[in-house]
């Protein structure tokens, strides 16, 4: 074995299961046996492995232009993923950024941000402000706006400082805001970042539009921009196109997107933002330039597949199937919830959490989540629990009777 994978410990680790085929919601391994994939191979694959669809598009994408340099040039299907995106997103959305994954187009956002100051002199608006138990990414920008512990104590040296709040979940909403507005006051704040709705890696959990409708109104009181991290919550996730639009009174300043984008079928990140913040960069000055790149930036096939999911994405059909497993996670949330074993269940959309009692405190590094992984796989079922958080988050072409499967199986794994 000479594959180092991502989150592995490979000393104790089971050797990696070898996929050599999908189809719709099924991976196959090299030995015939077929997986249900129950969380979109890492909440990417919006309509299932290997859609014919989106497979036809790169192919032909690729038969046309196959990449292009994009400092100083531009092609068809960047400025029809644009126009898409836009049609789609909050209507204060102006400006469309290309780059290459989830914690790229995190990093973006993070530098419009402080050089949005920076380019008109500001100087003293230099920090951010970040939930606690977030996660951003895994490059050093993304860290550092993510929760401290066992995934960043080796670089914790390395990480700029940032102000965390308590994240506003249910019981803490007013220390989480008063917490939040003490900072707002130092008037030193550039930023807030976050999670909209639902922290992924942080055990799915899950906040009130409400409470973050307070926080976004205090942010334009004390005039500090806004960055919505929808790399997961968007596309759909959440039970509308993007989880800030669940809100009432605000929208963010600035939109992270990657994940579904491209139906999960290659690597691209977009980041976007108003006009205003645009503005901060037009400049005569060359030092006003947003300097960020990268070699794929915008590649046409990855965009030509991005358009090709967006179609697919705003279908009746694929709202319909949305909805439909919404609602079967509501049905399977109420029984569940009645479990001695479990202590609680949250729901948004398409997501479905389920933490489970046991005598650790509820950590990523939980052991249950080996014993319930190796459960699921062995039940030919794919799903990764975050610590003792097991949750569902499929791709939306699953069927009714995978999903009572699904649920099953992770009944049958708890009361084991």
């Amino acid at each position: 074995m000479n594959i180092w994978h991502p989150y592995t410990q490979h000393k104790t680790a089971l050797p990696p299961i070898e996929m050599v085929r999908g189809e719709g919601a099924y991976l196959y391994d090299n030995a015939g046996n077929e997986y249900l994939d129950a969380i979109s191979s890492w909440w990417v694959t919006l309509h299932g492995h290997a859609n014919p669809i989106l497979a036809e598009a790169i192919a032909s994408q690729a038969k046309i232009l196959e990449q292009v340099i994009f400092a100083g040039f531009t092609h068809p299907q960047a400025q029809k993923l644009a126009n898409n995106l836009l049609s789609i997103l909050p209507k204060n959305q102006q400006k469309v950024f290309f780059s290459d994954d989830g914690s790229t187009a995190v990093e973006v956002g993070l530098k419009m941000a402080f050089q949005y100051w920076h380019n008109q002199g500001i100087t003293h608006k230099t920090r951010l402000i970040a939930l606690n138990n977030a996660y951003h990414g895994d490059t050093f920008g993304a860290m550092a706006i993510g929760e401290r512990g066992g995934f960043t104590a080796p670089f914790a040296p390395f990480l700029f400082e940032v102000d965390f709040v308590p994240a506003p979940i249910a019981g803490q909403e007013e220390k989480s805001l008063s917490a939040f507005e003490k900072l707002l006051k130092t008037d030193q704040i550039a930023a807030f970042i976050f999670e909209p709705l639902v922290q992924g890696a942080g055990g799915m959990c899950m906040y009130s539009p409400e409470i973050l409708d307070k926080m976004l109104d205090l942010c334009k009181e004390y005039n500090v921009i806004t960055i919505a991290d929808e790399v997961m919550t968007g596309f759909g996730r959440t039970g509308k196109l993007f989880a800030s639009l669940h809100l009432e009174r605000n929208m963010p300043d600035i939109f992270c997107l990657s994940k579904g984008l491209t139906g999960g079928f290659l690597p691209l990140g977009i980041t976007t933002a108003t006009q205003k913040i645009f503005d901060a960069f037009w400049s005569d000055s060359k030092l006003h330039t947003l300097f960020h790149g990268h070699s794929f930036t915008a590649n046409p096939i990855a965009c030509a597949v991005a358009n090709a999911s967006f179609e697919l994405l705003i279908s009746e059909n694929c709202e319909k199937q949305r909805q439909n497993i919404a609602n079967s996670h509501q049905v399977f949330l109420e029984k569940i919830k009645k479990n001695p074993l479990v202590k609680e269940v949250r729901q948004q959309g398409t997501i479905l959490a389920i933490e489970i009692k046991t005598p650790e405190k509820t950590s990523y590094f939980n052991n249950i989540r080996d014993i319930l992984y190796n459960f699921f796989i062995s039940k030919r079922i794919l799903l990764r629990p975050l610590g003792n958080v097991v949750y569902i988050l499929p791709p939306y072409c699953i069927s009714k009777e995978d999903l009572e499967r699904v649920y099953d199986v992770i009944e049958e794994g708890i009361n084991e």
